[in-house]
């Protein structure tokens, strides 16, 4: 049987609102880690001033002072430089955003036992929520 050590990984960009984010954002993702839904693996904070020159924050020597030194990434360093220069192309200067990287727990289970079981997954493909449920209302609108 295979045995996975992780599963799926996914990487997320959130913008914020000047340069550094509030840590009660995070709220959410502290307690879906905690239940064990997703595991952390990498979370970096990047922060573009006015100029444009990008500013990198690590949680390991930046997160007491971003108020976010209880999150533990498994595999810090797994969004690398070429991740974090494409992903800062995409803040607004005078902004800032979180690159949380994040393991589906969830999937690694599925993955693995359709490995045992001869399968493999070919494809993934994630539709974002707001289409999900545009396409929902319309579906009710239809059915109604």
């Amino acid at each position: 049987m295979n045995d996975f050590r992780f599963g799926p990984a996914e990487f997320y960009l959130v913008g914020f609102e000047g340069t550094r984010p509030d840590p009660n954002t995070f709220r959410a993702l502290s307690d879906l880690i905690e239940s064990g839904v997703v595991r952390l693996l990498d979370f970096v904070v990047l922060a573009k001033a006015e100029s444009g020159e990008v500013e990198v924050l690590e949680l390991e020597a930046d997160g007491e002072a971003l108020g976010l030194g209880h999150f533990e990434p498994i595999a810090a360093g797994l969004a690398g430089d070429e991740d974090l220069d494409v992903l800062a192309s995409e803040v607004a200067p005078g902004q800032s955003a979180a690159i949380v990287v994040l393991e589906l727990t969830y999937a690694r289970a599925l993955a693995q036992n359709l490995a045992a079981a001869g399968g493999q997954v070919l494809r993934s493909e994630r539709v974002p929520a707001p289409v999900v449920n545009a396409m929902m209302d319309i579906l009710d609108q239809e059915g109604a």
